[in-house]
């Protein structure tokens, strides 16, 4: 005879069991897609709101500041949030707490040290280009920061309070944009989009109880090297890759097409937020099918980059059907060059999706030589197919290759993955004979 808390369990094998596993599952989704939605919607306000305001170039020179923003962020997560993540989740408060403090202290750190360079390269630079960059060094801390507390409620198992500092950022937002709307320059709205960041990122400290302890960076950073400089090497190499993308478009075509692009990835932006909303547990959700029922991972893999690229079809063949004239109420003058791109920029969203799936497959196996294989293989092919194509085709052509370049990325993503779980198969069965 079993108790109840037993029929709840998989191990049980109940008739409750696979339902209160399924409902779970769908909680620690649903935080994440929500959290995602909430960061996404101010990001997209953001983007709109300064390509309306301020014209195609402009918001080409945003776009630039946008993307080095990324590669930032990226090596923030590496460092300090993604080892959180793999090894403090569900563990005991203390524990959470402490590794907390050291880690957000590792995100300011980072977040000061690459701000100060971006602040020394502003200057230099100067203009509207350099003022951007300048700003953006100054908002850089508190940005990583309010990312920061994000993986760490989620760490925690409590992602609503991730949700709700989301919501406090967007909250902040909207008198800081009416405040740089006034003031008509980009450095503005960097700084009104940075500050309010910065307003998130405090309150979190008031959400945990905790505070930062950026004299624990050095620690933490030893403790985790075998983790985060991994990590580091595999987020970086993608996001750095859009980077050098959008600055090899601005400098071959010029500075309005990053400008174009950047606004057809606007009108993707449901999906994009899907994938990284996604993201935040889907790797989690694998390691839990390759424990309880191993034999399914490939096919919870294909669902899961499947769903998204089928959705982002479905997305990008409606962006087809809107009119000029609802387009333009979005995104003003950027709207009709935008709008040419719909179609290899959804090509080209779609297969990330559907790589994705083979992504968290591979993590969960902890096949971290193939996984970082995968990424610098992915971003070779985003560098070249994105420049080769912006210097045949111009913006089109970039965006073509890129849609190309990504296609091929999440083959090899799969291929990985079928090779990974043939490997896991075979030692498998030589672990099943006797000594």
């Amino acid at each position: 005879m079993t108790t109840k808390g037993e029929k709840t369990t998989p191990a049980a094998g109940g008739r409750h069991a696979r339902p209160t596993t399924r409902r779970a599952i769908v909680g620690r989704l649903s935080w994440g897609l929500a959290d995602q939605a909430a960061s996404s919607m101010t990001n997209f306000a953001v983007g709109i709101y300064v390509a309306r305001s301020l014209g195609l170039a402009a918001f080409g020179v945003f776009s630039l500041a946008w993307v080095t923003y990324g590669v930032v962020l990226n090596v923030s997560r590496g460092l300090a949030t993604d080892p959180l993540v793999v090894r403090f989740s569900g563990v005991p408060e203390w524990a959470w707490r402490r590794a907390v403090a050291r880690s957000s202290g590792t995100a300011i750190g980072v977040g000061s040290a690459i701000g100060a360079a971006c602040l020394m390269v502003g200057l230099c630079l100067g203009g509207s280009v350099g003022a951007a960059f300048a700003c953006l060094g100054v908002m850089l801390p508190g940005l990583l920061l309010q990312d920061a507390w994000r993986f760490s409620f989620f760490a925690a198992g409590v992602g609503r309070k991730a949700f709700v500092n989301d919501l406090v950022w967007g909250v902040a937002l909207v008198p800081a944009l009416v405040v740089a709307a006034r003031v008509g320059s980009v450095a503005a709205f960097v700084l009104a989009w940075g500050a309010s960041a910065a307003v998130a990122a405090v309150y979190g400290c008031l959400q945990s109880g905790i505070r930062p302890q950026v004299t624990g960076a050095r620690v933490w950073l030893r403790e985790q090297r075998d983790l985060g400089y991994r990590y580091l090497v595999e987020n970086v190499s993608l996001s750095g890759a859009v980077q050098l993308r959008a600055y090899g478009l601005g400098a071959i075509v010029g500075v309005s097409a990053v400008g174009v692009v950047r606004g057809a990835e606007l009108l993707l932006g449901p999906f994009l937020a899907l994938l990284m909303g996604l993201s935040l547990v889907t790797v989690a959700e694998a390691a839990r099918v390759l424990r309880q029922t191993p034999h399914h991972l490939a096919r919870f893999c294909l669902l899961l980059g499947g769903g998204q690229a089928v959705a982002a079809l479905f997305w990008g063949a409606a962006l087809l059907l809107v009119p000029d004239r609802a387009g333009e109420l979005v995104l003003g003058d950027v709207w009709h060059a935008a709008s040419q791109l719909v179609v290899p920029v959804t090509l080209g969203v779609a297969s990330a999706g559907l790589g994705t799936g083979a992504a968290a497959g591979l993590r969960a196996l902890a096949a971290a030589r193939r996984s970082l294989r995968c990424q610098l293989v992915a971003s070779i092919c985003y560098v070249g197919g994105g420049l080769g194509g912006a210097a045949v085709g111009g913006t089109t052509g970039s965006a073509w290759g890129v849609a190309f370049a990504t296609m091929s990325s999440s083959a090899v993503w799969w291929l990985q993955l079928r090779s990974a779980l043939r490997e896991r198969h075979q030692e498998s069965i030589l672990d099943s004979f006797p000594p």
